[in-house]
């Protein structure tokens, strides 16, 4: 995902380097039920935050249905 500099960082991959994770599937073909679709659906953080190791975990939800969509979502550790 391309920032544009902002200094961001997208946390499901800077704790899942190699995941196949998907947050969004058409609804077309039975997409979802082939696991055929995009990743869209992101969750950044600071580089600063990320180095400090504050990304305890970050998630893809997508067990959930209902959407063409699934949550995500990021847990951060507070730091002293």
């Amino acid at each position: 995902v391309a920032n544009r500099g902002l200094g961001l960082v997208d946390s499901f991959r800077s704790v899942h380097p190699d995941a196949a994770a998907y947050s969004w599937w058409s609804y077309r073909g039975g997409a979802r039920a082939r696991n055929l679709g995009w990743r869209i659906d992101y969750v950044m953080v600071s580089r600063t935050l990320a180095a400090r190791g504050a990304v305890h975990d970050a998630y893809i939800r997508g067990d959930v249905g209902g959407s063409d969509h699934c949550p995500v979502g990021v847990v951060i550790t507070e730091q002293p």
